[in-house]
């Protein structure tokens, strides 16, 4: 295959990493999410304004401002303290409604108002909690409120978005929750599910890997000396590039350099949950993307020398506070928090040992064909591409418009594949 038509391949995957879309909630729905800490137990509502504009006979636009939000806080307050009811054994908790502001949701023609909420009274943690919620369906009989555990650590719920408890409609005011059967196992185990799951999404995570691991099964040819190759391929393989004869080295240099990786990373990690560092998500994010066009630009150019150990260990830093911002986003602070940074490394490393198991087989696989530093180096060539788009989008806090380029450069590439 040629470099020209290397070129619109190249391109068109880099289109299709960057045009992902996640569907998340559904019109003629509110939510209420329920978050239990060891003493406490919170959570928040999402409403639409023209659930409220119904019942409190308003005027809100559908897509609502925070200054309205702001303007009719008393009022929206007032209506949900009195629509809600908490319970537990006869015992009764009053809703303390802290905060509203906007939730903007992408794939919605209608902006929610978020209204985060704790419950007072609660001194020992009840087995069971009884909800009773008389808000939008007297005026609309159809309406439905989701109920979602988002946070319960000791039943191994951390931060769920889609697994529903319960449902409010017009025949079903009143549902109660179960808060029993409780235990650290539980909690401990969702951690580790949690940092599987991370590392499994976070394509910037994979994509530095991915950069890290293509040079792992050939070595340069200045380093031949010191290895053994496959002489019988001759200079007709690659000028630059001999591919390793056995597994076992190649093993040991990718294990050497995930090593590096997550020492690096759990060191930060653990230093930035635990409050001791706080850096600008902004800036670590955009080194994050930084670091995969960097390791990537390594296996063409080397401009660490062979100390790709290095590489791993400097950005794994970044990636550590990366990680350590997840955590921050779930909520997870004091609840646990040694348990839950134990739990969550521990499922950041099975992630990514699954996913070096997965690469590695391959890449040894095919380190012999001729092909395979075309593969190297156009594959590299591809994360810088991806690397610089992710750097400027985060840096600059600007959306670069793929999508919309997309569509008037894919066609004229996909006719030069024809």
């Amino acid at each position: 295959m040629n470099r020209i038509r290397l070129l619109p391949i190249l391109l068109l995957s880099f289109f299709a990493l960057n045009c992902f879309q996640l569907l998340a909630h559904e019109p003629d729905h509110s939510y209420l999410y329920l978050r239990v800490y060891e003493n406490s137990i919170g959570g928040h509502l999402e409403v639409l304004p023209r659930d409220l504009n119904r019942e409190l006979n308003l005027n809100l636009a559908v897509q609502i401002t925070e200054k309205e939000v702001a303007n009719h806080f008393e009022l929206i307050r007032e209506f949900l303290k009195e629509r809600f009811s908490f319970s537990s054994s006869g015992e009764q908790y009053s809703m303390n409604i802290k905060s509203a502001n906007l939730q903007v949701v992408d794939d919605m023609s209608e902006n929610f108002i978020n209204v985060e909420f704790e419950l007072d009274g609660v001194s020992t943690m009840p087995d069971n909690l009884t909800i009773e919620n008389n808000t939008f369906f007297q005026t609309s009989p159809n309406h439905n409120c989701l109920v979602i555990m988002e946070y319960n650590w000791k039943a191994g719920v951390i931060d769920n978005h889609t697994l529903i408890s319960d449902v409010f409609d017009s025949g079903t005011t009143q549902v109660n929750i179960s808060l029993a059967e409780l235990s650290l196992w539980k909690g401990f185990w969702a951690m580790i599910k949690l940092g599987m799951w991370h590392i499994w999404i976070g394509l910037d995570h994979i994509l530095f890997l991915v950069a890290l691991a293509l040079p792992s099964v050939v070595r340069r040819k200045d380093r031949s000396a010191n290895i053994a190759v496959l002489n019988k391929l001759g200079d007709s393989y690659s000028p630059v590039w001999r591919p390793v004869a056995r597994f076992r080295p190649a093993a040991i240099y990718i294990i050497t350099i995930v090593t590096f990786f997550t020492i690096a990373h759990s060191v930060t990690l653990a230093v930035a949950a635990l409050g001791y560092v706080n850096l600008p998500s902004r800036y670590v994010e955009s080194i994050i993307a930084l670091s995969i066009g960097l390791a990537a630009f390594h296996n063409i150019r080397p401009i660490f020398g062979h100390r790709e150990w290095l590489i791993a260990f400097v950005f794994g830093l970044f990636h550590g506070f990366g990680f350590a911002s997840v955590l921050g986003e779930k909520g997870i602070s004091g609840d646990f928090l040694v348990l839950s940074l134990l739990g969550f490394n521990i499922g950041v490393e099975i992630g990514q040992v699954l996913i070096i198991a997965a690469i590695f087989p391959v890449l040894y696989y095919l380190r012999t064909f001729r092909f395979y530093p075309k593969i190297l180096t156009y594959g590299s060539v591809l994360l810088i591409l991806i690397s610089l788009h992710w750097f400027f989008e985060r840096f600059f806090d600007v959306v670069i418009p793929i999508k919309r380029w997309a569509g008037k450069i894919i066609s004229p590439l996909a006719n030069l594949l024809s």
